[in-house]
C-alpha cells in the first residue's frame, strides 16, 4: 500500500487542517483505491505563535504616547488616512465621485470659459514645468498631470464642481498617481504624510485653490463615504486581523530561520513508514518536503510532489536553506512532480532550474490569485496528477 505523507501549508491550524486532510483523502481515494494518507501536521508542533499573547500590538485606539516621555502617537485609525489609502488604490476616485454628481450642462454667457477647458488649460501648463513642482514625491508628476487633463470625467467632475474645489481634487489626483507610481515600481522612498500635504498644498494653489484648500474635500468625499468607516473597523479589529493573518507569515520567517525542528518531525514520521512513499507538499509544505529530502536520503520515498510551492524561487534567489544555486539536486533525491497553477503567483516552476529532475505541469482552478493558491485541494485535475505519478 503506498503511503502519502500531505504536508500542509502556512497558516493552517484545528479545525481546518482536519478539514483539509479529509478533503485530500477524498480526493486521491476518488482516484485510486487503497492509498494510505498520513498528514503532517506541523503547524501545530512547530508553527508560529504569539507566544506574549500579542504583547507586540500596538494599542487598540485613540492618541497614544511613545515609550517614555516621548509624543502623542497619531490614532492609526485617523479616517483621512484611510481615504488617502483609496486614492493610491485609484488615483482617479474622488474624480468618478465627483462626476457622477454633475448636473446637464447649461448654457454659458458668450465668451465664458467653460470650466473643463480652464481645468484643462490649468493642468496642461502644469504638465510643461516637468516634475519640479512635486520633486519631494519623486517623477511623474508632468506624465500624470497630462494623462489628467485628457481624463474622460475631467469634464463632467469641473461641472459638477466649483473651481477651487476641483484644483483641490486634482491636485490630490496627481499626488496619489505618483505615490501609486512609486509604490507599484517598489520604491524604497515613499513620501511621509507631511510632505505629501505639502506638495498637495503647493499643486492646489497652482490650479487655482486658496492656500491649504486640500483638506476640506478629501473629507467631503472619499472620508465621507467608505474611508473612515472602514479604518475605524479595521482599527477594532486590528488584534483579530493579527491573531488570524499572522500565521501565515509567520510560519514562513519561523521555518526559514529555525527549519530544523520542521525537518527532523517530518523525517521521523517518513521513517516509521513501510515503502513506497510519496510525500505531497503544499506551499511552504512543499518547501518542508524539498528541504527534508535534500537533505539526507529517505530510502522510503520514491515520490515527491510540491503544489503550489515556492521551493524553486527560493533555490534560485539563493534562500533555500539545503541548496544554494547553482549546485544540482543530489542523486538520492526522488522523482519530483511539480503542480502549478499559472495565475497562483506563488507557485513556481522547477524543470528549468533541474534539467530532466523535475516535471512541471500546470492546473487551471479558474480562480484569481489569492485564491487559486488555496483551490489546488478542490481541482480533481490535481489529484489525477499525483495519481497518475504515483509509486
Amino acid at each position: 500500500m503506498t503511503a502519502v505523507v500531505f504536508v500542509h501549508g502556512t497558516g493552517v491550524r484545528e479545525p481546518g487542517f482536519s478539514a483539509l486532510v479529509e478533503r485530500v483523502t477524498a480526493g486521491l481515494a476518488a482516484q485510486r483505491d487503497g492509498l494510505r494518507v498520513v498528514p503532517y501536521s506541523w503547524g501545530a508542533a512547530h508553527g508560529a505563535t504569539l507566544a506574549a499573547g500579542g504583547a507586540s500590538l500596538p494599542p487598540l485606539s485613540g492618541a497614544t504616547r511613545g515609550i517614555g516621555e516621548g509624543p502623542a502617537v497619531p490614532d492609526p485609525g485617523d479616517g483621512r488616512t484611510a481615504a488617502w489609502a483609496a486614492l493610491y488604490a485609484d488615483p482617479y476616485a474622488e474624480l468618478a465621485l465627483a462626476a457622477a454628481g454633475s448636473a446637464p450642462a447649461v448654457e454659458r454667457p458668450p465668451g465664458s470659459v467653460p470650466p473643463r477647458q480652464r481645468a484643462r488649460t490649468l493642468l496642461t501648463t502644469l504638465a510643461a514645468q516637468g516634475d519640479a513642482p512635486a520633486a519631494e514625491l519623486g517623477p511623474g508628476l508632468a506624465r500624470a498631470a497630462t494623462d489628467l487633463a485628457a481624463h474622460p470625467l475631467l469634464g463632467p467632475a469641473a461641472d459638477a464642481l466649483a473651481p477651487a474645489d476641483l484644483a483641490a481634487l486634482a491636485a490630490r489626483s496627481l499626488t496619489a498617481r505618483i505615490v501609486a507610481d512609486a509604490l507599484d515600481a517598489d520604491s524604497p522612498l515613499v513620501p511621509a504624510g507631511e510632505t505629501r500635504d505639502a506638495v498637495t498644498d503647493r499643486i492646489a494653489e497652482a490650479l487655482g485653490a486658496p492656500a491649504r484648500g486640500t483638506e476640506r474635500g478629501l473629507r467631503s468625499y472619499l472620508l465621507r463615504s467608505a474611508g473612515a468607516v472602514a479604518s475605524r473597523a479595521v482599527e477594532r479589529r486590528r488584534r483579530a486581523l493579527t491573531e488570524a493573518a499572522h500565521p501565515a507569515a509567520g510560519d514562513i520567517l519561523r521555518y526559514l530561520s529555525r527549519g530544523a525542528a520542521f525537518r527532523d518531525g517530518l523525517r521521523a514520521l517518513v521513517a516509521g513508514l513501510e515503502p513506497p512513499v510519496a510525500v505531497v507538499g503544499h506551499s511552504l509544505g512543499g518547501i518542508i518536503a524539498l528541504d527534508t529530502l535534500i537533505s539526507a536520503p529517505l530510502p522510503q520515498v520514491a515520490l515527491l510532489v510540491t503544489v503550489g510551492s515556492q521551493g524553486p524561487f527560493l533555490y534560485e534567489s539563493g534562500s533555500l536553506p539545503s541548496l544554494e544555486h547553482p549546485a544540482p539536486l543530489p542523486p538520492h533525491v526522488p522523482a519530483w512532480l511539480n503542480v502549478y497553477d499559472p495565475r497562483d503567483l506563488l507557485g513556481y516552476l522547477g524543470a528549468e532550474l533541474f534539467p530532466d529532475r523535475v516535471t512541471d505541469v500546470a492546473v487551471d482552478s479558474g480562480q484569481p490569485f489569492p485564491a487559486a493558491h488555496s483551490a489546488y485541494w478542490t481541482n480533481p485535475a490535481v489529484y489525477r496528477h499525483i495519481v497518475d505519478h504515483l509509486p
